[in-house]
């Protein structure tokens, strides 16, 4: 493994050494119109910007406080995350709200993190003034426009007391099942993680980073910024934004800067293979990416077989994919495999999985193929586990993944009780060794890790487990008018049996699509919000406009609902209790883009959900 996270403390002691042994060399590059437009940042100038901000943080802000980052992905963001870590500051990356866009999220956060300082740009001080006025938790912030800061304040910088085991910044968890969480994360674990990714990746002075990931989250943050500081190799970076506008730009940024290291989570291949047109991808030369690594999702074989189909014709090879398994609470990379070798993958029997057992069969009616997240890593351990008996998983069970080791993170920011229930679980047969339970179960088939789903979001109906996900792809694949990532499925309780409920967003061309003008007229049933159940079984539809039901006129959506409701009963043999038709861009999310399932189900439940008319 490469020693620097022996040779070095602190993230602040690397970046110095980079701009002392290499003050040229540029490290990070931002495309800012996602396509040709750059602007760069050498090793020395990241390192004096770093310091100029940290002298001015000192200034108004003692050691060990939090500030919050709101900034744009960019150049900017990376010289106030490298402030923070100079001055001794907690770093909490953020993203500035945007215009018509609930401010609930950065709300949660503030008031969570007892941030007293924020950092960001002038132009978005400017644009949150207004904002900043009704909401306490902005305006109660003192705010830093680090873009105005000279250059010549690095002089006035003051080397912070700082140790491999300070925290260097809080990762807010994604939101998908709870509300966030801080995430303490040390330069110790910061420094071993990103040697895991550089062993696992292969990397090395000549290697090539091209990521558009969110910087504000640890995909993007540690995979995408820290990782090539950490490897001494240059990294491309641009928007998200400008890569969900346009896939092709990612790509076509790989193509341009010969990018060898680039990925993101299972969504963004799907959505390359959609999205970038035939004479697009003449234009493609992918054979410079040797990494492409897959990870924050359930991996599909499918979509990794698709991807591999679409895209061969211009390079990309199917050994580039690399499926991949971290989170936060491990500060990023939990498991890894060969760089060289193609994706792992096996067919299992669908109806032993809802058992939590593992059968392993040929690909016929009734199974399901998983793609494989690699093998436990060095100074790291990963175990199956029961996660009520706290005991060892048998070979070919499902459990609960645990894991422990030197990137494990240090509990929740202010939190002591949910740390240790989270980062201080024992086994029953090994009580003296702490681990941190992912809530992610999966099976280990000789050395390699399969997840299987999230532990919260497993719906249990007849005694049978069923994964989401699962469910989801098959609504997806169900009717092309079903926006793709775009839905949802939880069970409700209802007369005290467990059922099935669906929502999904419709394409923004639905009615346009569709084809006649027949209505299909759902009456939906009384609903008691004090009990939370339903009165009466068996209709399509629930929905509620000002906290009265009634009756809802739906489009000639009458194919669509059967479509999802065969599709469901033929690949998972279930009856579909309630499907809910939303209207684009209604389904509750993450910042980082993923459906919160917990958040739909409570949008059902109230009657708050946007359903499509």
């Amino acid at each position: 493994m490469n020693s620097l996270d022996k040779k070095f403390k602190t993230l602040v002691d690397l970046l110095k050494n980079r701009a002392i042994q290499n003050p040229e060399q540029i490290g990070y590059s931002f495309l800012i119109d996602g396509e040709t437009d750059t602007i760069s940042l050498t090793y020395q100038q990241l390192e004096q910007r770093s310091r100029a901000i940290a002298a001015y943080l000192q200034s108004v802000c003692p050691p060990g406080e939090v500030a919050l980052l709101l900034y744009q992905p960019g150049l900017e963001y990376i010289t106030a995350f490298f402030g923070c870590l100079y001055a001794g500051v907690i770093a909490v990356p953020a993203y500035p709200p945007r215009p018509n866009r609930s401010l609930e999220r950065i709300q949660t956060i503030i008031r969570d993190s007892k941030a007293k300082i924020a950092l960001t740009t002038h132009s978005i001080v400017l644009s949150l003034e207004r904002r900043a006025s009704e909401t306490p938790e902005l305006d109660s912030l003192g705010w830093l426009a680090t873009d105005h800061i000279p250059d010549n304040f690095a002089e006035k910088w003051q080397e912070p007391n700082i140790n491999e085991d300070t925290t260097a910044f809080l990762q807010y968890t994604s939101g998908s099942t709870a509300t966030p969480k801080g995430v303490m994360i040390t330069h110790q674990n910061l420094l071993h993680n990103s040697g895991l990714i550089h062993q696992c990746f292969g990397h090395s002075p000549q290697s090539k980073g091209i990521i558009w990931l969110p910087p504000y989250h640890d995909m993007g943050l540690i995979g995408g910024i820290l990782q090539p500081l950490y490897g001494g190799f240059p990294v491309m970076l641009m928007s998200p934004l400008m890569f969900l506008q346009s896939p092709v730009r990612w790509l076509q940024a790989i193509s341009r800067y010969r990018g060898t290291t680039s990925g993101g989570p299972n969504f963004a291949y799907d959505l390359c293979v959609r999205k970038i047109k035939p004479e697009q991808i003449q234009t493609l030369d992918l054979s410079s990416w040797e990494v492409a690594f897959n990870g924050a999702e359930p991996i599909s074989a499918e979509v990794l077989e698709r991807f591999t189909n679409t895209f061969s014709v211009c390079g990309f090879r199917r050994e580039a994919f690399y499926p991949c398994y971290g989170m936060a609470e491990a500060t990023l990379i939990i498991s890894g495999g060969n760089k060289l070798s193609p994706p792992v993958e096996t067919t299992i029997a669908t109806s032993a999985l809802e058992k939590n057992q593992i059968v392993l069969v040929s690909e016929i009616e009734g199974t399901k193929r998983l793609v494989g997240c690699g093998q436990t890593l060095p100074e790291q351990q990963i175990k199956i586990v029961h996660p009520e008996k706290l005991t060892l998983c048998a070979e070919g069970e499902v459990g609960e993944i645990w894991v422990s080791g030197p990137s494990i993170a240090q509990g929740y920011w202010h939190k002591p009780e949910e740390t240790k229930q989270t980062f201080a679980a024992y086994l029953a047969e090994a009580p003296q060794e702490p681990f941190m339970r992912t809530g992610d179960l999966g099976f280990l088939k000789a050395g390699e890790l399969f997840v299987t789903g999230r532990l919260k979001d497993v719906i249990i109906i007849n005694g049978r487990n069923h994964y989401p996900q699962d469910i989801e792809w098959t609504v997806e694949q169900s009717h092309p008018l079903i926006r793709p990532g775009c839905i949802a499925s939880f069970s409700v309780e209802v007369a005290g049996e467990e059922r099935l409920v669906i929502v999904a967003e419709v394409e923004r061309n639905f009615r346009q699509l569709l084809r006649g003008s027949q209505k299909l007229q759902v009456t939906t049933q009384n609903y008691d919000h004090t009990n939370k159940s339903v009165s009466s079984i068996g209709v399509d539809f629930f929905s509620q406009r000002n906290g009265k039901c009634g009756t809802e006129n739906f489009d000639n959506s009458q194919d669509l609902i059967k479509s999802i409701q065969r599709s469901v009963s033929r690949n998972h043999d279930l009856q579909i209790y309630q499907i809910l038709l939303l209207k684009p861009g209604a389904i509750p999310k993450t910042s980082s883009g993923k459906v919160q399932r917990y958040a739909c189900r409570e949008g059902f439940l109230t009657g708050t959900l946007q359903i499509f008319e």
